[in-house]
This record gives C-alpha cells, structure tokens and sequence, in this order.
C-alpha cells in the first residue's frame, strides 16, 4: 500500500516486548477480530490478547492503539484506543474492547474510536482494496493519567502521548477482503 508509518515522523523511544495468544506480529487478522459491525462475514469485533514485558524504567501508564495505516481516508482509521493503563497491568484479555470497555482495568479508559464508538472495531478493509497495514502498540507513558477527556479521538490522545511516550511494543498484523468477497 502507500507505505504509511504512524511512527515515522515521531521522536525514537525504547522498545518492549509484546506477545499475544491472538496475533503473531507480521501474521493475519484472525477471523474473530474482524469487523461484523461493518458486515464482514465472519467478523465478531473481539479485542485481542496482548500481552508485554520489559518496559522502560519509569513507566507509570500504559495506552493501547490499534490503527489501520491503509484506510483510504487519507488520514488512516483508528480501530481502539485506551489511555491510562495502571504500570502494574501488563495484560490485556481478549475481549476486553467490548461495548464500554467493561472488562478493562479499573482506572483505564477507552476513548472512541473512528466509528465513534468506545469498543473495539475489528478490521474492515474495503474488499478489493488489497492488504492493510494494522499497526498494534503497546505505549509506554511516564505519568499515571494522561489527561484527555473521554470523548477524545484517538488521534487527540496520540498528541497528548507525544511528550510522555518512554517506548512502544508494536505488532504489524495485515488484514484484506479479496474482492467478491
């Protein structure tokens, strides 16, 4: 697709590990973290497992994005995001990106994302459009809030990460709907 990188343009930070009983980073979507909501077949919009370790000295919040790099929207499409991860959780159930977050750890909070709805929204690439690049990221933040609204937009929240990320855990998991399909 047109090579878009999120993070091409942002200052470099630490990396960490993150691990998954869902994705396998450079793999597929699974069928279950498609989008039903948008009438893929198949498609049940469950969050992914993530799971990371080795996150630099000072982290005190973590935030979690999912976003589609290759959306023609001419600003890609942010699948989830969720701000103000306590330090000590190091895990996320797959799941917990349903309908208000209600499985989340207590203090985090899911922002809505381009559907405008605070849940997950599994992938929907238009069918025919070829494969999208779906970047998942584990951030690392130096405070403990990090202090956008709850009606944020997730790019809001990529702005506010800006001056606190210490590093990031990132999968790149592809996604694509042949067309016919």
């Amino acid at each position: 697709m047109s090579g878009n990188n999120p993070f091409a343009r942002l200052p470099e930070t630490a990396t960490f590990t993150l691990t998954s009983k869902t994705l396998t980073d450079g793999g597929r979507w699974p069928a279950a973290q498609f989008s039903g909501v948008f009438g893929v077949p198949g498609g049940e919009d469950v969050s992914p497992h993530l799971a990371w370790s080795g996150a630099p000295e000072g982290t005190r919040s973590y935030a979690v994005t999912v976003y589609d790099a290759d959306a023609p929207t001419g600003s890609g499409f942010w699948h989830w995001a969720v701000a103000d991860i306590p330090a000590d959780v190091t895990e996320l159930a797959e799941g917990v990106g349903a309908e208000e977050g209600a499985g989340l750890p207590d203090g985090a909070l899911q922002l809505p994302n381009d559907a405008r709805m605070a849940r997950f929204i599994g992938a929907a690439p238009p069918a025919g459009h070829g494969e999208h690049r779906y970047f998942v990221v584990v951030h690392a933040l130096d405070v403990e809030s990090i202090g956008v609204p709850a009606e944020a937009a997730p790019a809001f929240l990529g702005l506010a990460m800006s001056g606190h990320t210490l590093g990031r855990a990132v999968f790149e998991i592809t996604g694509e709907i042949p067309a016919g399909d």
